[in-house]
């Protein structure tokens, strides 16, 4: 359980609470401090995947704790950029932030719902895509004041929006689809019992019915086999048998 993989699964929890405490200690150096941790935080999301991959140490802890460590981590980001109205430079970049905290919500109460009926809500590469550029825009915008990052972290947080607002569209539609068959299935009536027992019994006609079949093609080619093994027999010459008494006449007359 405490292998290398999800020891980098859970730094990224760890990291959570010193990012929040930008909000409380003002100045440069926390803003750079959080800003540094989340990017080294965002940088373990592919590192823990590819090392339990190549290492051979995936596990059940792992695949519980990354998906939830990635939505805590962006969250708190998320959180910390709308405590902070400074942090952006037009209140219209709250709409995306908006859009990415009720996506995630949405698909974590979608795959709750999915997993009590079995099925699974499996990661697009479009999603892949969507984290890549949430986890670089937060990372930007957390380093406002230095240089553009700020600016350039904004711009991206939009093209993020876009693709989470994709992507959860997506997972909504799909779950549609199943909610859809599900209460077609439940909407069809039940057969009548006839048509079960004619469904169920017309399977074993026709086993049986091959089944005779076969059974009179081998009885007809042993009845032939028969007829050929008597009439090999009668083919062959008969053998002169003689008598005892007959043998016995031929000594008497030799003597």
């Amino acid at each position: 359980m405490y292998n290398l993989p999800n020891l980098l699964t859970l730094s990224r929890i760890v990291v959570i609470p010193v990012i929040f405490l930008s909000l409380y200690f003002q100045g440069a150096f926390w803003a750079f401090l959080a800003a540094v941790l989340f990017i080294i935080a965002s940088i373990t999301d592919y590192f823990d995947g590819y090392l339990a991959r190549a290492r051979g140490e995936t596990s059940a802890l792992g695949r519980l704790m990354d998906p939830i460590a990635d939505k805590l981590l962006v969250t708190s980001a998320l959180v910390v950029l709308l405590a902070k109205p400074d942090m952006v430079y037009t209140r219209l970049s709250f709409i995306p932030v908006i859009v990415i905290l009720c996506r995630e919500l949405l698909v974590s109460g979608l795959r709750e719902f999915l997993r009590e009926v079995n099925v699974g809500l499996p990661v697009t590469r479009l999603a892949k895509w969507k984290t890549g550029f949430q986890m670089t825009a937060l990372s930007m915008m957390l380093l406002k004041g230095f240089w553009y990052w700020g600016e350039i972290g904004e711009f991206l947080l939009w093209i993020a929006g876009v693709l989470t607002f994709m992507t959860g569209y997506q997972y909504f539609q799909k779950s549609l689809d199943y909610i859809s068959e599900t209460e077609k299935c439940a909407k069809v009536p039940p057969m009548p019992k006839i048509i079960q027992d004619l469904t169920v019994s017309e399977p074993v006609k026709k086993v049986k019915a091959v089944a005779d079949t076969a059974k009179d093609k081998v009885e007809e080619k042993v009845k032939k086999a028969v007829v050929s093994v008597q009439k090999s027999k009668n083919k062959l010459p008969k053998k002169t048998v003689q008598s005892k008494k007959s043998v016995k006449g031929k000594q008497r007359r030799k003597n």
